[in-house]
């Protein structure tokens, strides 16, 4: 049974800012804009890095979800972590037997998911989905539409090698999210990492006011400067070794984790 990191979302107020910088920032492209998301009131557009990808959602009317949570982490941001398996009735029934409980359920024609309630989870939405034929990483993933392989890009950067989620209890954290995916949280240079298949979550104490959330995206890039001088090109705040993005700071390497 595999568990494998496949996309991570985030929130913006306006959608397309948010896109324009990633695609100008990581030399990537957008692969798929859902029309399903209409019906929960939002917008989205998905891009490829490797074989993971992130999305952007919007909102288009009041009251929406994804709405709230902008108003409650204070603006653009991280929103889900987005998990891929080949047994997901395995992960139903765990998640039954630890009391954590299913927000939505998600299905249609070669697709299931599970989206987790975030009250039970913590930190920020946590989804395990299913497609058939996804085994192979590099083939179908229903949520980036068909043909998303034409979209990848790696000139600039390569894949997705983890995920950053900050909380005023890190420890506390990891281990909730530790129990339900059934890995151990390990404890590395005043973090708690947690290795799934094909990358890491990091769980760091909070660095400002906005509350728990996911707040880094961890990407291995073939050069750190290049990235890093898209993003001042486009007035993106920079660090040595990452750049804000829709309010979150994708972290870039040059090795593999």
């Amino acid at each position: 049974m595999f568990l494998r990191l496949r996309q991570l979302c985030l929130v913006a107020h306006d959608l397309e800012p948010v896109v324009q910088d990633l695609m100008a920032v990581f030399d990537i492209e957008v692969c798929h804009r859902d029309p399903a998301v209409a019906r929960f009131g939002l917008h989205n557009a998905l891009l490829p890095i490797g074989n993971s990808f992130v999305e952007i959602v919007a909102p288009m009317q009041d009251k929406t979800a994804a709405g709230r949570y902008l108003d409650r982490r204070k603006g653009n941001g991280g929103y889900m972590v987005i998990l891929d398996t080949d047994e997901l009735d395995r992960w139903q029934r765990h998640v039954d037997a630890i009391g954590v409980r299913v927000a939505a359920r998600l299905a249609s024609d070669g697709y299931r998911g599970l989206q987790l309630h975030p009250r039970d989870t913590g930190g920020a939405l946590l989804e395990i989905n299913w497609s058939d034929g996804g085994a192979d990483i590099n083939a179908a993933y229903h949520p980036a539409g068909p043909g998303w392989q034409a979209y990848v890009r790696t000139a600039a950067v390569k894949t997705v090698i983890g995920a950053e989620l900050q909380s005023d209890h890190p420890e506390r954290l990891a281990a909730k999210w530790g129990e339900i995916l059934r890995k151990p949280a390990r404890p590395i240079d005043g973090q708690w990492w947690i290795d799934i298949d094909n990358a890491s979550l990091r769980f760091v104490p909070a660095g400002d006011d906005r509350g728990e959330g996911l707040s880094g995206i961890d990407l291995r890039v073939t050069e750190r400067d290049r990235v890093r001088d898209a993003a001042k090109g486009r007035g993106l705040a920079v660090t040595d070794r990452s750049v804000l993005i829709g309010g979150v700071r994708f972290n870039l390497s040059e090795t593999e984790r």
